[in-house]
């Protein structure tokens, strides 16, 4: 199973690939069960800065196996709530495998190429940000197989693309390229190479102090969802806990000296 999701470190950066090429890296139970296994790895490594998800081979995600629908829904011909919330969670087992990036304290950065539908493009939007290559192939596919995005992508992409794109893509299952993606709003930028790009941006993230960067994703991702006084008060407690800490001080003195700054791992308070 371990197979199924790889993930190595290079500069305090983890590169997680979706390695199951022979079949455009489309999801089965067991590859859901590697990649969950795989982002609890990096929440538990501090020495993680920032994270790239690609697709090993020809493709970032096809979309569901769906040879896997009758696994999914039946477990020696019983039906299997596949729906039901996991403990402790907002998120069902589904929806979670999208949401653990965007909930990640790191910031995550795709790099998509080849295809990427279905539960691949739900995904894709559970990271930061998104670099797509010109010619990949995206869908919103579910209508396709009588369903609807299921994954957590009613929040997220609403965030970055206008209601009537989604709507149209949503109710039509119509495949767009990596080009029309940057218009819609889904890709952060467009390259000829998005891995090499990702990991250049997350190497960059991975540069800064990791405190700043971990309570700047914990703001950008509380803001949509809190009132503005909520979301002023929560600026002022974040803040608070950054100035005159040890990597906010190494962060004046590193740019003061033209240097790479030397920073200690996040710890959570």
């Amino acid at each position: 199973m371990s197979d199924r999701v790889t993930l190595t470190v290079e500069n305090h950066v983890g590169i997680v690939k979706l390695n199951r090429p022979d079949k455009l890296n489309a999801l089965d139970e067991a590859q859901i069960d590697a990649i969950l296994a795989v982002a609890a790895d990096i929440q538990a490594d501090a020495s993680i800065r920032a994270v790239v998800l690609t697709g090993e081979g020809r493709a970032f995600c096809a979309g569901i196996d769906v040879g896997n629908f009758t696994t999914a829904f039946s477990n020696d011909g019983q039906p299997v709530d596949i729906m039901a919330r996991l403990a402790g969670k907002l998120t069902n087992r589904w929806q979670e495998v999208v949401w653990q990036w965007r909930a990640m304290q790191v910031p995550v950065v795709a790099a998509v190429h080849g295809v990427c539908f279905g539960a691949g493009l739900q995904i894709m939007m559970g990271a930061d940000m998104r670099i797509i290559a010109p010619d990949t192939k995206l869908s919103i596919m579910e209508m396709k197989w009588g369903l609807i995005p299921d994954m957590g992508a009613s929040q997220l992409i609403r965030h970055n693309v206008r209601d009537d794109v989604i709507r149209l893509l949503t109710y039509t299952h119509r495949i767009f390229s990596g080009e029309e993606a940057l218009g819609y709003g889904f890709a952060t930028q467009v390259s000829e190479t998005p891995y090499e790009t990702a990991f250049a941006i997350a190497q960059e993230i991975a540069s800064k102090s990791p405190d700043a960067v971990v309570l700047a994703k914990k703001l950008i991702n509380a803001a949509p969802h809190v009132s503005v006084t909520d979301s002023f008060l929560l600026e002022s407690d974040l803040q608070g806990q950054l100035i005159g800490s040890k990597n906010q001080m190494e962060s004046i003195f590193a740019g003061l000296q033209k240097r790479p700054g030397n920073f200690d791992d996040y710890r959570e308070a």
